[in-house]
């Protein structure tokens, strides 16, 4: 097993290979902070990948804006936080972060919304159909009718001759004494 040894630079040595656009300066300042501005990034963005990328970012405008860093302002680490949290900010107030998020969602019901519309209520499977038959025959013609045939409540009263209370109420009657079978 061969072990690396970790990049580490002082800060005042870490913005001076910076700002000279040095190798060792991006080496040491991804080695040395990823892991926090990833950390500062994550709490802003769930999504590990568009984080990752924000982070991405982060580095090349950290690598791009280090003129910018004022030393006599503050330490280097609270400057590349703020970049890191801007970025991360902007990015989701984007309109392409919010269209991702919106797609993200829509792909993860994409299965949900396909098994509900390829699954079709058969009462007959369940057994229901013949627990209809154990009703009272006033009662098992009606719920026979709505549940089964697709009737209205007016259509059965008008095909049965009886008032639309009489049905309501023997449809009530009917469902009450099948919920008893289910409990």
């Amino acid at each position: 097993m061969i072990k690396t040894k970790k990049l580490f630079l002082e800060e005042a040595e870490l913005v001076e290979a910076l700002k000279s656009q040095k190798k060792v300066g991006a080496d040491a300042l991804y080695e040395m902070y990823a892991g926090s501005l990833m950390g500062i990034v994550s709490r802003v963005i769930s999504d590990t990948e568009i984080a990752e990328d924000v982070l991405q970012e982060t580095f090349v405008k950290i690598w791009n804006s280090i003129q910018q860093y004022d030393p006599t302002k503050g330490r280097l680490f609270t400057w590349m936080v703020n970049v890191a949290r801007n970025l991360a900010i902007d990015k989701v107030r984007s309109k392409d972060y919010r269209n991702h998020s919106k797609n993200q969602d829509l792909e993860n019901h994409v299965n949900d919304i396909d098994e509900t519309r390829n699954s079709t209520y058969k009462p007959e499977l369940l057994g229901v159909k013949n627990l209809v038959q154990k009703l009272r025959p006033e009662q098992q013609i009606i719920v026979d009718m709505i549940y089964f045939k697709g009737y209205t409540h007016v259509e059965v009263a008008d095909e049965l001759a009886i008032p639309l209370g009489t049905v309501k109420t023997r449809l009530r009657m009917g469902i009450i004494e099948l919920r008893k079978y289910f409990k």
